[in-house]
């Protein structure tokens, strides 16, 4: 359950929902994209109700597991998700290029590696060029190397002037972030910067931080 949970996102920055598995990350970016049933209470993004027709074309969102059809091309696969957001047809070979994946575009979906799939599954979130990017686990279960090169991507992507909401449960990740949301059990503990967190906390690092905010949290309640 999210319990009272509201936060603002710099336009063009990258901010980290970090948080254990479970602790209610994908709920909150499912309710953010409007796909998710509330139950109470409402969640405005962008000035509008969530799941606003409007937001459609404003909003990309990846899902932790790729729901991109392996039976097609790339090209294929972006062409009909394309064809169902109503995004231009030359959005198809933008996004391609711009999450690197030119060589591969004749490539089955099916056939692409760990980090190629990720990266396709990003380039759906990508079409119609939209102003809020919410990625959920877009690193899970990549080596080091291609996690580098993803997060490159996002900040790349930042430049440009796209704001993106990327959850994770690796706290090292976390120092890549302009903004932190520290969540638990569907609250949040926190949100600043990195920086300001282990200020706050006096930690060396962020993974300190957390747990020092949570025995915070345990002693206030």
């Amino acid at each position: 359950m999210i319990k009272g949970v509201s936060f603002t996102l710099d336009r063009g920055s990258v901010t980290g929902l970090l948080g254990p598995s479970g602790c209610g990350k994908s709920t909150l970016l499912r309710a953010i994209v409007g796909v998710q049933i509330v139950a109470g209470g409402d969640v405005t993004v962008l000035g509008l109700p969530a799941g606003h027709k409007h937001l459609r074309r404003r909003i990309g969102y990846a899902t932790q597991n790729p729901a991109i059809y392996p039976d097609l091309r790339v090209s294929e696969a972006l062409r009909y998700f394309a064809a169902v957001l109503g995004a231009p047809a030359d959005d198809v070979r933008r996004v391609i290029d711009e999450v690197g994946l030119t060589s591969h575009a004749n490539a089955m979906v099916g056939e692409l590696s760990g980090g190629q799939l990720s990266r396709a599954n990003l380039a759906v979130a990508l079409l119609g060029k939209p102003e809020l990017l919410v990625l959920d686990e877009p690193t899970v279960g990549l080596d080091p190397v291609l996690r580098d090169e993803l997060w490159a991507l996002f900040r790349s992507l930042a430049g440009n002037g796209v704001t993106l909401l990327v959850s994770s449960h690796v706290m090292d990740e976390a120092s890549r972030c302009d903004h932190l949301l520290l969540m638990r059990d569907g609250r949040l503990l926190a949100t600043d910067t990195p920086e300001a967190l282990r200020t706050r906390t006096q930690a060396e690092d962020l993974g300190q931080a957390f747990l020092r905010l949570i025995r915070e949290s345990e002693v206030a309640a």
